[in-house]
């Protein structure tokens, strides 16, 4: 996926009407804690994202969606932290400042992706496949992590630090530079992976 220029700006930070410090929701004067329906307000932003090929400076923190298919769009600066997505696709999506931090993702797919400053720090993933993708400079830290397939990606400067990882495929990856600095791993597959040219342990450490 080539894209001709670099996107620099983030999602807007408009406070929740009622006072409570968390962003509004996107089009909306509450955040999803506040808001009167999150559900008509997921469904609302889910209407949105679909009728766009590109998405930017969308906050939709809090929110659940189910069976949602994102594939084949593009989202730029965009807010989805502590939200909630069950069984949705995003497949062949190109994500740049994406933030999905302290989310939960179960029964998800990340096929055939570019994303580059994603950060999923401190989500839970569960049965998800981020198979034949590019994930370069993405951060994993904190995150939970069981069940999953990270097969034939790039995970180029990627960190997984204090992540717990548990079933998860690492086959055929490229990990220069990633970083599994103090992770937990259960049940791990690195096979055809070049783990060389990863970090597992501090400096200085034997």
């Amino acid at each position: 996926m080539k894209k001709l220029y670099y996107y620099k700006a983030m999602f807007t930070t408009r406070p929740c009407a009622a006072g409570c410090g968390n962003p509004a929701i996107f089009d909306s004067a509450l955040c999803a804690s506040h808001s009167v329906d999150p559900k008509e307000e997921a469904r609302r932003v889910k209407k949105y994202i679909m009728g766009q090929k590109a998405v930017k400076d969308l906050n939709a923190q809090g929110l659940h969606f189910y069976r949602t298919d994102f594939s084949g769009r593009e989202f730029y600066g965009c807010n989805f932290n502590g939200a909630i997505f069950s069984k949705c696709y995003f497949s062949n999506v190109y994500m740049r400042l994406v933030f999905f931090e302290f989310s939960q993702f179960t029964s998800c797919i990340f096929s055939k992706g570019d994303f580059r400053y994603v950060s999923f720090a401190g989500t839970e993933l569960h049965d998800c496949s981020f198979e034949g993708s590019e994930l370069i400079d993405i951060n994993y830290g904190g995150a939970v992590i069981e069940n999953s397939v990270f097969n034939d990606n790039n995970l180029y400067n990627s960190r997984f630090i204090e992540a717990w990882i548990k079933r998860v495929s690492f086959i055929n990856c490229n990990l220069k530079r990633t970083n599994f600095i103090r992770s937990l791993q259960e049940e791990i597959s690195f096979k055809s992976s070049n783990t060389i040219d990863s970090n597992f342990k501090m400096e200085g450490t034997g």
